[in-house]
């Protein structure tokens, strides 16, 4: 294993995905494409994909990509998952000055679970709120630069 890739995001909103994390995060658009035909349909295992894909770059050049299926289309509107669910639950970033970045978010209509809190070993300041899409974001200002 060298590393994580990306982290890949189904949207039914791709303008609002991208206010979310381009707009109010500040990710940059590295790469956007359509995709369809056979390999995407091979890779993915299902016929007839249509997607559009917009990768973007955090500035320590982390990547979320968000997609957009054109074909085919979900048929569900699944429950959004807690932070208590079994499997995948929040994609965490780190930040500096958590607390300017918090009412800045909220001021934009971004609901937390929270204000920002300071962790029980006093290590970070962490705040979840959820994007666009009911996806939990994990926000964290690392307080103490070593662990003790």
């Amino acid at each position: 294993m060298k590393g994580i890739r990306h982290t890949g995001i189904v949207v039914k909103d791709m303008e609002g995905a991208l206010y979310f994390y381009r707009d109010l995060l500040g990710f940059k658009i590295v790469k956007k494409m359509q995709e369809s035909g056979n390999y995407i349909d091979t890779v993915c295992g299902v016929k007839n994909v249509s997607v559009t894909t917009i990768k973007l770059s955090a500035d320590d050049n982390n990547l979320i990509e968000l997609l957009y299926f054109l074909s085919p289309v979900s048929k569900s509107d699944a429950v959004v998952k807690g932070l208590t669910d079994k499997g995948f639950t929040h994609i965490s970033f780190t930040v500096e000055n958590i607390d300017a970045i918090y009412d800045y978010l909220r001021k934009a209509g971004i609901h937390f679970n929270s204000s920002p809190q300071v962790s029980s070993d006093g290590y970070a300041k962490v705040a979840f709120c959820r994007d666009p899409e009911g996806n939990f974001i994990e926000l964290v200002e690392v307080l103490v630069l070593e662990r003790k």
